[in-house]
């Protein structure tokens, strides 16, 4: 099997606050135009080994009724990229400044009433004081997971399981070191909230956080510009209207789920289940007015690009005319993808990346030629019968020009080597157990067909049931030092998305299929089941629990969130070692 074949930006504007009628309130998360120039979030740069960021998380909800969500530095910018190097520290104060709106819809169908977090069972009148222990939790709680990085699953640093923040909390202090091995690459920060992760991503609750170094493990990269690129989704702006007619192939008929997204038509066309945009720049269906690109006449990038969307996936392409062009992979996930961990000028060449929701890819690409346009292209994603639509779509013009400014950001051009790995490659470590996980979903109504899906992520031997927040005891419990193989098994008609916190994995098998993928990641989709076949697809991983920092009890679940919200999770606990537990 191939290689990659499973891989199926100028400060963000402080854009003037708009009103949808005369003395309304001003819009506090304000989104540029659909065709704007696509902008280069802002960035925000240790200095002196530490960062500190002040970050207040806002919503608003707009004339036709969709809540945006943002988080807003003081200075104004939406969605600030944090640069950290290894061994900095990062101090991120989070004030929760979300207003109330008991009429929007939430993730579990709910009320925005508290959702009981006690053992017991029984509703709580008020909320605990310590957000470290809050037993509140609404649709306009909050918290931060820092997805990717390898830092304690502990309160102040890497924690969604106790800790959430209210309207009206103090500033609430994220104080955590990046490890000095955390490898160089494109990492994320986005909230948390079991059943409301979804409404708060898809309103757009996400920013991008860079390791940086990316040129010491690679020397090719050294200098070369770079842009950071996040793909959101959002509900259409324009549902009822019909799609674009091409072609005379006649267009699938549009099939809702019952949370009423279009339904994957098998064709590549169709009705989305979800609008994308770049940036925050909006590319709305049905006519998909791209976001333009400007980049010097045959320049190389290195563009960094995360998918943010709550359940949209991607197949990025660059095309100039009718021919796709080669994209050079050099990181997965944050990782770069050199050979068994080892340093080295390593680039993969491909002509298309699938990216699944929280998934990050960075790759160069060369700019079209002068006089000539290119193309970013989101390829289809066939998610299977039971999985949302997501066609084949346009997200921006790329735009050859000689005065096109420069990214604002470019990396070293004469960088030190990063000291070669102290630890063995997990590929060429014995397991020391082997554990099965399987995907499945049932009707909330099995008697109605239309009825909510119940979505759950079970370890083989326990009996399927969907994540609760309630339950003192982890799903998995390993030692801190262990590696494991999970198989994770789709037993469900859709795609799912396999996320882990605080650790990486290595691929080793493919529904069967020995893959030669020597690198790491923190995503990988799992193949849907036709319906029939007697052996359900699946993926084998390489878990790595011996970093000390992943000590301690976290998440693994469907990146997809509205199966995340619906119970697509679970907990593991990892224990320390048996002379660490003594000291």
């Amino acid at each position: 099997m191939p290689r990659l074949c499973l891989l199926i930006i100028a400060v963000l504007a402080c854009y003037p606050a708009r009103a949808t009628a005369q003395n309304a309130a001003p819009d506090l998360c304000p989104r540029p135009a659909a065709g704007s120039a696509v902008p280069e979030p802002p960035d925000l740069r240790s200095e002196n080994g530490v960062l500190e960021v002040e970050l207040a998380y806002r919503n608003f909800t707009g004339a036709d009724g969709e809540t945006r969500y943002c988080y807003v530095s003081k200075d104004g910018g939406q969605a600030p990229t944090l640069r950290l190097k290894p061994g900095d520290t990062l101090v991120l104060r989070l004030k929760n400044e979300l207003t109330t709106s008991r009429s929007k819809s939430v993730a579990t169908g709910k009320s925005a009433a508290p959702m009981d977090m006690g053992a017991g069972g029984d509703s709580m009148s008020m909320a605990v004081a310590d957000p470290c222990a809050s037993a509140k939790m609404t649709s306009d709680s909050t918290n931060i997971h820092f997805h990717g990085l390898t830092v304690p699953a502990v309160c102040h640093q890497d924690d969604v399981l106790n800790t959430m923040i209210q309207p009206g909390d103090p500033p609430f202090e994220y104080r955590f070191q990046i490890p000095a091995d955390e490898p160089p690459g494109l990492y994320w920060y986005h909230p948390h909230i079991h059943g409301f992760t979804k409404a708060q991503v898809l309103g757009g609750a996400s920013g991008a956080m860079i390791v940086e170094g990316i040129e010491r493990t690679n020397r090719e990269l050294a200098g070369l510009p770079e842009r950071v690129m996040i793909i959101r989704d959002q509900d259409l702006v324009n549902p009822n209207a019909a799609p674009t007619q091409t072609g005379s192939v006649p267009l699938p008929p549009v099939n809702v789920d019952a949370e009423g997204d279009a339904m994957n038509t098998g064709t590549g066309t169709g009705k989305p289940a979800k609008d994308l945009s770049l940036n925050f720049v909006p590319v709305p269906y049905p006519d998909y007015p791209p976001a333009v690109i400007a980049m010097r006449p045959a320049e190389r990038q290195l563009w960094r690009v995360l998918n943010a969307s709550a359940i949209t996936y991607l197949n990025l392409q660059v095309m100039f005319g009718n021919a796709a062009q080669a994209l050079g992979v050099v990181a997965l996930d944050g990782v770069p993808i050199n050979e068994n961990g080892a340093p080295g000028n390593r680039a993969i060449w491909v002509s298309h990346v699938g990216v699944p929701p929280g998934g990050r890819i960075e790759f160069v690409v060369k700019g079209p030629p002068d006089g000539m346009k290119g193309t970013l292209v989101t390829r289809s994603v066939n998610t299977g019968v039971g999985g949302e639509n997501d066609p084949v779509r346009p997200l921006a013009t790329i735009v050859a020009s000689a005065d096109a400014p420069e990214p604002r950001s470019r990396l070293a051009t004469s960088p030190q080597p990063l000291p070669p790995p102290t630890s063995t490659w997990i590929g060429d470590v014995k397991p020391v157990r082997t554990r099965k996980l399987y995907f499945s979903e049932t009707l909330q109504d099995p008697n109605d067909p239309n009825s909510p899906t119940t979505f759950m992520l079970t370890v083989e031997g326990q009996t399927p049931k969907p994540y609760d927040m309630n339950a003192t005891t982890p799903n998995i419990t390993v030692q801190q030092g262990d590696v494991e193989d999970w198989i994770i098994e789709n037993r469900t008609q859709e795609l799912h998305d396999f996320h882990i916190h605080q650790i990486h994995f290595m691929l080793l098998d493919w529904f069967g299929l020995p893959v030669d993928e020597p690198f790491l990641r923190d995503t990988v989709n799992v193949p849907f089941w036709d319906g029939k076949s007697a052996v359900y697809p699946m993926v084998k991983l390489r878990m790595d629990f011996r970093d000390p920092n992943a000590v301690g009890t976290f998440l693994y679940h469907c990146h997809l969130l509205e199966h995340e919200d619906g119970g697509m999770m679970g907990t593991i606990r990892v224990a320390p070692r048996a002379q660490d537990a003594k000291k």
